[in-house]
């Protein structure tokens, strides 16, 4: 057997195959005009005021990161998280925790949509690699069921190949008006023969690429229409926070970031 040094430096080497192929599929489909409905909802929803509400569990949770309250963004968006539940909401902190995981409970969804302060002009942006647990398929139907156009992050591979976990029998998929896919295989992990269990996950590094690139697609397109996109600067630059803030108090309490 070849020492570690070389094991590893080939499994490197194969990791970054499988990342930087799917980097450029998604570059090929942006390039290609495959976000452009994407974009379009954004921009829409951008210009006329609102807010994009970005929701994800688990690890996608990382998603609405990327999309909301982050440097080089933009700054009407909200990172919508299961903890509202209890942070802003109803919810007991222990309810958080326990088996199985709160993001299949499907109850948990009406709870979470409760404490968006919502308009008529936002955007749902809702990640999920399976795309089938209960508190985001449920926040995707409420969202639809409120007038909201919806757009999904997520792996068709995996999605098609599971059971769907809300009542509803519907896949995340299957409700969004957008559907991005991930390209994560199904289970996630790319590597197999480095363990008995299949090792480096991509949804994280994919998902985050697509949020990138609907930003830049958004800002894009408001730019062809005259408009200026307003954008977080870093609020560790001097000035950054002061007027970050500034442009935040526009959209009063519809926009949080302590939570």
């Amino acid at each position: 057997m070849p020492p570690f040094a070389d094991r590893f430096a080939g499994h490197v080497a194969q990791f970054g195959t499988e990342v930087r192929d799917r980097l450029d599929r998604l570059s090929t489909l942006a390039t290609s005009g495959g976000l452009d409905e994407a974009v379009g909802l954004l921009a829409d929803c951008i210009a006329a005021g609102g807010v994009v509400q970005a929701f994800g569990t688990g690890h996608s949770e990382a998603f609405a990161m990327e999309v909301a309250g982050r440097a080089g963004g933009l700054i009407p968006t909200n990172k919508v998280a299961l903890r509202d539940a209890a942070l802003l909401g109803e919810h007991e902190i222990a309810e958080l925790t326990g088996e199985p995981p709160l993001e299949r409970d499907p109850n948990i969804a009406q709870d979470v949509f409760a404490t968006v302060v919502r308009d008529p002009r936002d955007v749902f942006v809702i990640a999920s690699n399976s795309g089938v647990n209960g508190s985001v398929v449920g926040l995707a139907l409420l969202a639809k069921e409120n007038g909201h156009k919806v757009i999904a992050v997520t792996s068709l591979e995996h999605t098609l190949a599971v059971e769907p976990k809300h009542p509803s029998g519907k896949r995340l998929s299957e409700i969004a008006d957008v559907v991005i896919d991930n390209l994560a295989p199904y289970g996630d992990a790319t590597l197999t023969g480095v363990s008995d269990v299949a090792v480096g996950s991509v949804s994280s590094l994919t998902a985050a690429f697509v949020a990138q690139l609907l930003t830049i697609g958004t800002v894009t397109a408001l730019a062809e229409r005259g408009e200026d996109a307003p954008l977080y600067v870093s609020a560790n630059v001097p000035g950054g926070h002061d007027r970050n803030k500034a442009i935040e108090a526009r959209y009063g309490d519809r926009l949080r970031r302590s939570a």
